[in-house]
């Protein structure tokens, strides 16, 4: 059984190496996953114009520049991999406002100021730690009276979800959640956690969010020709939504 430690090193490495291959670009709005809506549809995160804002998982810094395009007074982006803060660095660069970045696991946030952020944002990364309590609990505590939480990420029953022979199966029970080691993610070894929709609402319940909306929503385009063998295709869109969204606050006390 791998040790946090162990897990948090050989997804750093595995980042670093394939880091160029989610380099974004520059987007007008912000997409909640594949086949997911957009935030022009649904306003989760308001105005964001003089608000402090902390991206969890940054990457490549787009998401950031999305944010600083609408006026963010400040922004801060937390990332493990070196390699997506140099590109998110050399995105966001143009612009004036204070952006800072922290290369540190999610599960750890050194030297995140707390009770400081307006919003934290958190877009297909938030699944990727080791330990979703302690990762919750830092965004919790980085955030002001009131701050507001938005994150996406694969939804649990989509990632249950292969295609083979013709059919779409369930390849583990949704209730099996566990540690899965892949030794050739994209060519490279990483560990990821399967976990059931009610875990990460509850993690969010026990660090004291209130929860705002819960989406599962797909938007799939009608000339949609994608083949259910890949990961993400319209046929497997329609029998369950890639991903899901969920919106709480920090209550004022």
């Amino acid at each position: 059984m791998l040790t946090e430690i162990e897990m948090l090193s050989m997804n750093r490495a595995g980042w670093n190496e394939v880091a160029e291959q989610f380099y974004e670009g520059t987007f007008a709005d912000l997409k909640y996953g594949s086949y997911g809506p957009h935030e022009s549809e649904l306003h989760l995160l308001g105005d964001v114009a003089s608000r402090r804002v902390l991206e969890v998982g940054c990457g490549s810094g787009h998401t950031l520049e999305y944010l600083a395009n609408r006026g963010a007074e400040e922004l801060w982006g937390i990332d493990i991999s070196s390699k997506q803060l140099e590109t998110a660095r050399t995105v966001t660069a143009k612009f004036q406002i204070p952006i800072y970045f922290l290369e540190s696991p999610m599960e750890e946030m050194r030297g995140i100021p707390s009770n400081h952020f307006d919003l934290a944002i958190s877009i297909f990364a938030l699944g990727w730690t080791v330990n979703l309590n302690k990762t919750v609990s830092n965004i919790y505590k980085s955030l002001k009276p009131g701050g507001v939480f938005v994150f996406t990420w694969e939804h649990p029953v989509y990632s249950l979800l292969n295609f083979e022979d013709g059919k779409l199966y369930f390849r583990l029970p949704y209730a099996s959640e566990q540690v899965e080691k892949h030794d050739s993610w994209r060519s490279v070894p990483i560990v990821m956690t399967y976990r059931r929709m009610s875990t990460f609402i509850n993690a969010l319940i026990s660090s004291g969010f209130v929860l705002d909306r819960v989406i599962e929503e797909t938007r799939i385009p009608e000339n949609d020709i994608s083949s259910p063998e890949q990961w993400y295709s319209a046929e497997k869109a329609r029998m369950m939504p890639p991903s899901f969204t969920i919106k709480c606050h920090k209550p004022n006390k």
